[in-house]
């Protein structure tokens, strides 16, 4: 492995192969402004690209060297690729984390495959297409002004505005190569049964051979499976008196996917599971039998230097730490896809999240592209995400609005109960309702009085504070929670031009006593599961975190994190 790689650590550590090469670092860049690359041929190998940019981190950031931002349609990337020695007999396999938004990729000149989406992985195989010397050339096509995309929170505005922020285009997470024998390992999907102890393995094999699948606790092999493999294969084993996983107790077990044929290994994977249980009961949210009070907060991925890109694994790591130092619980990952490294630390420290889908940017009417854009996409981030324990929820869409196409929404929903049944679904946060398991709302009323008021019906019947009553399904007894709020204005600059919402708070005292009296109506409610404070850290423009943008603390996180401690009425 070459020295000083960005981003140099293994991309995902719930899929994760020995033989591998980090991709990430310098390539040749060039921005497309007539989107005409493709018809000028910019894919052979003798083009020349005018600039050098950093992967994994996108064109708009500072750390990919190149810092525009402003609408790129187009962008090319262009990389020589060296072959290991001892890959020469092996297939071998281009993988992307995420390119945003249309990629199409060639090698020595022959194009290989396009994806479209720009969150989830894709992966070639590129053995047929080596030579002696290899040239990768990759074009990304995004244009987040069309309506036809979807785009999270990045601005479709020249400038950022509101609580939309600066874009990102194509390569945004790390490119490496893989190495497998003839056959290998497609794909998996781990189910821990925690009532029974049962572990079930559903795996997708090419090729045949034998599959070996060795389990371990803190290092210790407890378990060993040995089965025939061949396309969809399955195995099962029991844990007796396993470990569940918890928020206190993170307990994760290894495992080991050896798959070989004869005596010749074909190829080896290392994931993990945990065992634990979500189920609703009632108005309640249980985690392995017990009722919980989500303390969550809204965590929106962005970087000031890298924007959607983390600059160091650490840095996902500190998010998770200075969430849990003020007392929540989790988060929810609000209006985008993140990546599976920071899946496995919240998976390791006892982190719950709820995935999103970045819904925003594309209209929530049926029509066949949008409908197959967000369903082709939607069901990758589940297939990608569903062994990862932390995830305890899954947030098709955000904040519909009318008009919107009603049966694609229960669509989405049924999909994804069909994909996993094992995970409560909304539908879409906030509104517009149409079938769920949650019934969430988004409030960022300031006035703790008012705020009290609007929840106070709910109390003795089954009345919810809704954001569009008249177009909202009917509340049916579902689990309650206010998935927004807060979102209360405070800059230590105090700089006019900032962005948040409400009346700022003229002190830090008000501030935490607005914080204090908020929260507390959410956590004395006898039927409210949880809530989502709005947000961790400023992002950009808009200045209502808990810490800057640069993830310094605003307020002391222990003062927060007796507020946020306090026992929940509906955990009692």
């Amino acid at each position: 492995m070459m020295k000083n790689i960005p981003r140099e650590e293994y991309p995902r550590p719930d899929f994760c192969r020995n033989e591998w090469l980090n991709l990430n670092g310098n390539w040749d860049f060039d921005i497309d402004t007539s989107n005409t690359g493709i018809e000028k041929n910019w894919f052979l190998p003798e083009k020349k690209f005018r600039e050098k940019i950093v992967v994994p981190f996108p064109p708009e950031s500072a750390l990919s060297g190149i810092k525009n931002t402003d609408f790129m349609v187009s962008v090319w990337y262009k990389k020589n690729l060296e072959i290991p020695e001892n890959w020469k007999s092996k297939r071998i396999f281009l993988n992307f984390g995420a390119v945003d938004f249309l990629a199409s990729v060639w090698l020595n000149g022959q194009k290989i495959g396009h994806h479209t989406g720009g969150y989830t992985p894709f992966s070639f195989e590129i053995t047929p297409y080596l030579k002696k010397e290899n040239i990768l050339v990759v074009n990304a096509y995004d244009d987040n002004r069309t309506n036809l995309q979807p785009c999270g929170k990045q601005s479709q505005k020249y400038m950022s505005y509101g609580c939309y922020y600066t874009r990102v285009t194509g390569i945004w997470q790390t490119v490496y190569l893989e190495a497998t024998g003839k056959n290998y390992i497609k794909h998996f999907k781990i189910l821990a049964d925690f009532d029974t102890g049962n572990v079930l393995f559903m795996l997708e094999i090419e090729g045949k051979g034998k599959l070996d699948i060795e389990i371990q606790a803190q290092s210790e092999k407890i378990s060993q499976i040995s089965t025939p493999a061949g396309g969809l294969t399955f195995a099962q084993c029991s844990i007796k008196n396993f470990i569940p996983w918890s928020i206190e107790n993170p307990f994760l077990y290894n495992v080991k996917f050896t798959l070989s044929s004869g005596n010749e290994k074909q190829d080896e994977v290392h994931s993990y599971f945990g065992f634990r249980k979500i189920e609703i009961k009632g108005k309640k949210i249980l985690l392995n039998g017990r009722p919980i009070f989500m303390r969550l907060v809204l965590d929106q991925g962005y970087y000031p230097d890298g924007i959607y890109t983390a600059p160091s694994e650490q840095s996902l790591v500190n998010d998770i730490k200075i969430s849990k130092q003020m007392g929540f619980n989790g988060a929810r990952l609000h209006q985008k896809i993140f990546e599976p490294l920071f899946l496995y630390h919240a998976d390791r420290l006892g982190y719950l999240v709820w995935d999103e889908y970045p819904n925003w940017g594309i209209e929530n009417r049926q029509s066949h592209q949008t409908a197959s854009i967000l369903i082709d996409e939607w069901t990758d981030v589940i297939k990608r995400d569903f062994n990862h324990p932390s995830i305890i929820g899954w947030c098709v869409l955000n904040e519909t609005h009318a008009p919107q196409d009603n049966d694609l929404i229960r669509r989405f929903y049924k999909i994804t109960k069909k994909l996993d049944p094992t995970r409560p679904v909304i539908d879409t946060s906030g509104y517009i309702h149409v079938e769920t398991d949650m019934y969430d709302c988004h409030n960022y009323q300031q006035d703790p009085e008012k705020f009290k008021s609007d929840f106070e019906p709910f109390r003795t019947k089954d009345v919810v504070w809704q954001n569009r009553p008249e177009l909202d399904a009917p509340y049916q007894g579902q689990p309650y929670w206010v998935s927004e709020y807060g979102g209360t204005w405070w800059d230590e600059k105090g700089i006019k031009q900032g962005w948040g919402y409400g009346d700022r708070p003229k002190t830090k005292k008000e501030f935490l006593t607005r914080y204090k009296e908020l929260t507390e109506v959410l956590l004395n409610h006898p039927k409210i599961c949880g809530f989502g404070y709005t947000q961790l850290y400023d992002v950009e423009q808009e200045v209502n975190g808990l810490y800057t943008y640069e993830r310094k603390p605003k307020f002391a996180p222990h003062i927060i994190s007796k507020i946020n401690s306090q026992k929940a009425e509906i955990e009692k």
